[in-house]
């Protein structure tokens, strides 16, 4: 077990930074995916494979909250995980496809060999072990339906999976009910807050990172016209002005609160485990909208277009706006704002160009950024 000490949290480890390097792969897969595949059907897919990779990492994360990864045996569960989801994420393209069985395998191979080793390795913390006895049971649950789905053809295979998420994702806000041992409440998962603070910030900059990757890669290979330099500008300003959101504003206020709070399984739940998982998504859209801007930066937006420029903004601020939520009990009315005036850009994308239209999200994000700022100043801090 992790030994905590006093108001001192706990580092994150060389081998759990080691370990996000898979997830780096994931989020590319995911964002090429959609890329690829963009449609109704296409989003729904994509957002049932981002759902169970920041499931398969978030509890990954709280595992490693407890347990010390510089222990040999944590640091092979550690490697074990990696090698999974090395192949669980190379499978993410075809997972509707051909590979549906191995990426189902791979999910649930690591969701339970996981939770195995931590009810052997925390053996002497019956409050946990009890915790991962019942994770368990509902993870057995979800996985006969994980991997009958990767049996299964088209339609099935989706319905499958669906009704396997919604077993995984309902857990928790469960407090993972099982027959004859009850259900778990938040004051028996006692995080450690500052260190699942810190990895949920270090999984943002990995999508914030595979944005600016995807960024720079496509305009590589572009001819450099003044609308595909606007775009590629823009895309990047956007990136900086998502990042001063979220860390200039949100990431240490948000440590701050779960150190601080006296049920910090509650707030680790809620803030970090669900709603985090927005602004991830919303990285990921604008990711693909600025691939769409960057190619064909010129013409009329059409809605395929809109939906990704417009939507991955609009999805980010939701998220920043629901942790803020959840971490002060405040709606911060500058993102409300701003969520109005996304809305309004898109119904106006018909009249803009690709360019143009990411612009304009672009400048919002911007706004954003400045005004958060501007209030931080006024209370006397960096974080507002």
């Amino acid at each position: 077990m992790r030994i905590r000490k006093g108001h001192e949290h706990a580092r994150v480890t060389f081998v759990e930074l080691f370990f996000d390097l898979v997830f780096v792969f994931a989020v590319t897969q995911l964002s090429h995916t959609l890329l690829a595949h963009y449609s109704a059907l296409g989003a729904i897919e994509t957002l049932l494979l981002l759902m169970a990779v920041w499931w398969v990492w978030i509890y990954t994360s709280w595992v490693t909250n407890w347990l010390d990864p510089e222990r040999i045996p944590v640091r092979l569960m550690l490697f074990a995980i990696m090698l999974a989801g090395l192949i669980l994420s190379s499978s993410l393209p075809k997972a509707f496809a051909e590979l549906g069985l191995v990426f189902a395998l791979a999910h649930v191979t690591i969701q339970i060999g996981r939770t195995l080793f931590t009810i052997w390795a925390a053996r002497g913390n019956v409050a946990i072990v009890r915790n991962f006895q019942r994770i368990l049971f509902w993870l057995c649950g979800s996985g006969i339906l994980w991997i009958a789905g990767g049996f299964a053809d088209g339609e099935m295979r989706l319905v499958f999976w669906i009704v396997a998420l919604a077993i995984e994702y309902a857990g928790p806000s469960m407090g993972f009910w099982t027959p004859g041992m009850g259900c778990s409440t938040t004051a028996d998962w006692d995080v450690e807050g500052g260190h699942l603070s810190e990895r949920c910030g270090l999984f943002v900059i990995i999508a914030l990172g595979e944005s600016i990757l995807v960024t720079g890669a496509t305009f590589s290979n572009l001819a450099w016209s003044w609308p595909v330099v606007l775009g590629f500008l823009s895309a990047f300003v956007a990136s900086l002005a998502m990042w001063w959101i979220y860390f200039n504003t949100g990431a240490e206020r948000g440590t701050e609160s779960i150190t601080t709070s006296g049920d910090p399984g509650r707030l680790a739940r809620l803030g970090y485990t669900y709603i985090h998982l927005f602004i991830v998504a919303g990285i990921i859209v604008t990711a693909v909208g600025d691939e769409f801007t960057l190619v064909h930066p010129d013409g009329h937006a059409d809605l395929k277009m809109a939906s990704a420029i417009v939507g991955g903004p609009l999805l980010y601020l939701i998220g920043t706006l629901l942790f803020r939520r959840a971490i002060t009990g405040q709606l911060p009315k500058i993102q409300i704002t701003a969520l109005a005036a996304l809305i309004a850009v898109f119904f106006a994308a018909g009249y803009l160009t690709p360019a143009m239209l990411s612009l304009a999200t672009t400048l919002v994000l911007v706004v954003v950024a400045l005004a958060e700022k501007g209030a931080a100043r006024e209370m006397g801090g960096e974080i507002a």
